[in-house]
């Protein structure tokens, strides 16, 4: 949550519980703070690299979540007579697939 909080990702509400919970006693009022837009990272893992038995990554800065899983999807398919870099790979995908939306924000 810290890292959505530091980019002004999140939103706080006030609500009101309209039935007993065990958090909550109907009528008490709390506060929730939500995710508004979801970002997600990682890495992309490369096989089938001659004498790499482990195989390679390669490190994926945050994008939208929706643009990870259909980078994702896109990827498991991709076959390579080479190793490419993010950006090479990144081109590849948006010639036939919308851009993908980075995190650009202040931290």
């Amino acid at each position: 949550m810290e890292w959505y909080r530091a980019r002004g990702l999140t939103q706080k509400q006030t609500k009101t519980a309209t039935k007993d919970t065990m958090f909550y006693n109907t009528g008490d009022i709390y506060t929730t703070e939500d995710i508004t837009t979801n970002y997600s990272c990682g890495r992309i893992d490369i096989r089938g690299i001659p004498n790499e038995p482990y195989g390679d990554e390669l490190g994926v800065p945050p994008m939208l979540s929706t643009d990870w899983h259909a980078l994702g999807d896109w990827l498991w398919d991709v076959q390579t007579i080479s190793v490419w870099t993010l950006p090479d790979l990144v081109t590849a995908y948006e010639q036939h697939n919308p851009k993908i939306t980075w995190d650009t924000h202040d931290r």
